[in-house]
């Protein structure tokens, strides 16, 4: 693709790899609201760990630039925006992040431009939500003046193996012929390959379901778990015995948290229920999911008790109070 410059909208865990994968190729520009951020990975550092001080100066030598300032993302014709989708108390889909980041393209937004999201978020978020946003703060028509594309990211926090080169990406756009461009710009940089969904809200939907589908997963081993607690067996041992069958899908019990997990299925359970329809089973899996912590302090309450501890003034100690190991 000639004549590609490209801005990334967020510079956390999953915005910064890509920006530094797609340097190699593109001038591209680093664009976060946090100044400390904007500051330390211009000196070459990045706390998340994703990236070594190594291979973020090298980046920055070979033209790599991190910015706070708006002008600096005007000369831009591709804006991929890797902001956070949160939920919130009521654990309701909040896109105050994903609007505000849409709010700021529409502003540099030129004739021809794509923008593509890879934040995760429900079917139709994209043109729904987002598109609006860029068309108001543009004064452009969307598909006429500008396009989108969405490409989720998969990026697994920690993994020194499956970096974002090597993990296939899934690919769309707002057009047959965008979708082909927002393919081929990934394939440039996606060692691993891509696979180009027929339509954007095809891709987000795929994107909600892998967390929802491994979420349901770990609730059922974690309902067993349960269980077997009450019949007095030991879980472990249940599962590695039926592990022993060929098609048993291997999860194991334990605590769900971390930015993805606990998080989508509240996003495809949301846009559920606003077409009328109420699931069942991912909302059962993330009430037990949820209840587990609580599960697991009992537990360890009734065990000092049976220990003769005295529970008023104990002292605890956690080992391991990321949500997995390697990520601050």
């Amino acid at each position: 693709m000639t004549n590609t410059k490209i801005t990334i909208i967020g510079l956390g865990y999953v915005g910064l790899p890509l920006a530094v994968e797609f340097a190699k190729k593109y001038p591209v520009v680093g664009f976060d609201i946090a100044k400390w951020r904007i500051d330390e990975l211009s000196n070459g550092h990045d706390r998340t760990m994703e990236l070594s001080d190594v291979q973020l100066t090298e980046a920055i030598k070979n033209g790599m630039k991190f910015s706070l300032n708006i002008d600096d993302i005007k000369e831009s014709n591709i804006y991929i925006i890797t902001v956070p989708t949160p939920i919130d108390k009521y654990k309701k889909p909040d896109l105050t992040p994903l609007i505000k980041a849409s709010e700021t393209v529409g502003k540099v937004l030129k004739k021809d431009d794509i923008v593509i999201y890879e934040s995760t978020v429900y079917p139709g978020c994209t043109e729904e939500d987002c598109v609006p946003v860029l068309e108001k703060f543009s004064g452009l028509k969307f598909n006429k003046d500008f396009y989108c594309g969405y490409s989720p990211e998969r990026i697994n926090p920690g993994d020194k193996e499956h970096t974002v080169s090597k993990i296939l990406k899934v690919t769309s756009g707002s057009t047959p012929d965008i979708a082909i461009k927002v393919d081929n710009l990934y394939k440039s940089i996606i060692t691993a390959g891509t696979h180009l969904a027929p339509t954007i809200k095809v891709a987000e939907a795929a994107k909600v379901i892998e967390n929802s589908q491994r979420d349901i997963n770990i609730a059922f081993v974690n309902e067993l778990s349960l269980i077997f607690d009450k019949m007095g067996i030991d879980t472990n041992s249940v599962l590695e015995a039926a592990g022993t069958k060929w098609n048993f899908l291997k999860f194991k019990p334990g605590l769900v948290g971390g930015h993805c997990i606990g998080v989508d299925p509240y996003y495809l359970t949301y846009k559920a229920e606003s077409l009328g329809y109420h699931p069942e089973v991912i909302l059962a899996g993330r009430r037990i999911n949820d209840n587990m912590g609580i599960f697991v302090a009992n537990k360890v309450i009734k065990l000092m008790i049976q220990k003769g501890h005295k529970i008023e003034g104990s002292r605890v100690l956690i080992l391991g109070i990321t949500f997995k190991e390697n990520c601050p």
